[in-house]
């Protein structure tokens, strides 16, 4: 059984801790919000200059002035703001993110990541995706395990074109989470239902699936 899109945000923000200042991209990263206990403080940034980035609003309640860097309606908590395109990098390059969760077209044992554009693809925008990513104290990435033609995004060596080098910490994917740590891919949690040598059969790169755990999932 793979892991929905919501089940992926759970797991993610398990895994955020108090006090955080947590960037989200564009696309399933935010979904993370709506999986954040009350109780704990994290406090969520989008790159077109919101700090304080809350779930998305119930029906009846949107602010059209209120959208995040993926152009998705948002909230804002309470004490959140807008803040100048340029304080909202300085605050990615300046060290000042705890996290960076971002999506990926591919991701390298070593932790370099891919995310801005496809090899056939004759142009594209990397955006705000290098500055975060080399920015960031750690970054996560959330994905798919594979393409739609079942190709593993997760590879020994990159052969898409490289946004930020060595930077990926943490995978997670609709099969599983994968720590990334000195070069080597440690599989922490697996889906229900599958088995750590489908999660490697599916993977372009070895993968330590000594102690691994299945995932206990709560929504």
């Amino acid at each position: 059984m793979l892991l929905s899109r919501n089940q992926i945000a759970a797991c993610v923000a398990k895994d955020l801790q108090e006090n955080w200042l947590v960037n989200l991209g564009i696309g399933m990263p935010t979904l993370i919000p709506e999986f954040i206990p009350k109780e704990r403080n994290v406090l969520f940034h989008s790159e077109n200059g919101v700090v304080g980035m809350g779930p998305p609003p119930l029906p009846g309640e949107e602010d059209l002035d209120l959208i995040s860097a993926g152009k998705g309606l948002i909230t804002l908590i309470p004490g959140g703001a807008y803040v100048n395109h340029t304080d909202s990098f300085a605050i990615a390059r300046g060290g000042r993110l705890d996290c960076a969760v971002l999506g990926a077209f591919q991701v390298a044992a070593n932790g370099d990541l891919c995310n801005w554009r496809l090899p056939h693809q004759k142009s594209g925008s990397v955006g705000g995706a290098m500055d975060i990513a080399a920015g960031a104290k750690r970054v996560y990435v959330m994905m798919t395990h594979t393409t739609r033609e079942g190709d593993a995004k997760i590879i020994a060596e990159r052969t898409y074109p490289l946004t930020a080098g060595g930077v990926v910490s943490k995978i997670y994917t609709d099969m599983g989470v994968i720590s990334v740590e000195a070069n080597e891919l440690i599989l922490e949690g697996i889906a229900p239902g599958i088995t750590p040598e489908e999660v490697q059969s599916a993977t372009g790169a070895h993968l330590n699936i000594e102690h691994v755990q299945e995932i206990s999932l709560n929504t």
